[in-house]
């Protein structure tokens, strides 16, 4: 009976964790093997450890979660053509990976290489929403929260931060491949629920971007999200034409589309006709000469 109530206690514990977003998975058409790790959860002189090490307090939902969990992963694959495609991946970092982005140079580095501080300048860059970007130097603390498969990275940001102070505040953004910032969320809660509802979908957070996620992730964002999907058009995509393949067959198929057969011309017929009749009646009046 003790090991039948924590096995409940335990499936409980997930379901809340996950929203009950496991169950929704389940039921949707060509989903399968849904996988939720389940994690210890962290120790609180860890997250003590944590701040006292980065000079960085944790905001207390992200601090309620890791002492519920260290750590977030919860996976799954869809059914193509009978064969299993790994397709959703939702990740958070426990403690001990929330590392900070910039970190310090390595031994093994060359003296004089380029590090991620030398992409700022003195000038702020102000977003369209009015938000001033993070910065790779000592202006703001960085901790990556989700590698996001190799496709970006989200990020824990600490602006406006001061040397030997403790900093409090903070947001969470999305680092792409060429390293610009996109605003998601003020707080981690919201980023909680933001990658819990796009189902971890592949390159969803590049929807907060300009230029939006790859033509292939907007289709199985169309399949498997298709009431909340929304994707801004992209500065190549101008059009805002919905992410499916058009198919325009007079174009497409000209050169193989079936020529019509020619009309046989009216007098033509006429002319051999009349050819016909005069042959014969030329025959008759020979015959009756004969």
């Amino acid at each position: 009976m003790e090991e039948t109530k924590e096995g409940l206690t335990c499936k409980g514990v997930a379901e809340r964790l996950t929203l009950g977003i496991t169950r929704v998975l389940e039921s949707m058409p060509g989903v399968m093997d849904v996988r939720f790790v389940e994690r210890e959860p962290a120790e609180k002189r860890c997250l003590l450890s944590w701040e006292q090490k980065n000079t960085c307090v944790l905001p207390e939902d992200l601090r309620d979660f890791y002492l519920t969990t260290d750590g977030f992963t919860l996976t799954w694959s869809a059914k193509l053509e009978n064969e299993s495609v790994p397709l959703g991946c939702m990740v958070l970092n426990g403690v001990a990976n929330l590392r900070p982005l910039c970190q310090s140079s390595s031994v093994f580095s060359l003296p004089n290489a380029p590090s991620l501080a030398d992409l700022d300048w003195d000038e702020e860059q102000v977003e369209e929403c009015g938000l001033v970007e993070p910065h790779f130097d000592s202006r703001s603390r960085i901790f990556e929260l989700d590698p996001c498969s190799g496709n970006g990275k989200v990020c824990l940001v600490y602006k406006d931060c001061t040397e030997g102070v403790v900093a409090q505040k903070c947001e969470v953004w999305f680092l792409d491949r060429s390293l610009y910032w996109h605003y998601l969320t003020p707080s981690f809660t919201a980023y909680y629920r933001l990658m819990i509802t796009n189902l971890g979908l592949p390159e969803w957070q590049n929807a907060f971007t300009p230029y939006g996620p790859s033509p292939q992730a907007k289709q199985w964002a169309s399949l498997y999200q298709p009431l909340s999907f929304h994707c801004e058009p992209s500065m190549a995509d101008l059009t805002g034409d919905p992410p499916v393949n058009k198919l325009d067959p007079s174009k497409a198929f000209r050169g193989k589309a079936k020529l019509p057969a020619p009309k046989k011309k009216q007098s033509a017929q006429g002319g051999v006709g009349g050819t016909a009749k005069g042959q014969g009646s030329s025959g008759r009046h020979s015959g009756g000469r004969r």
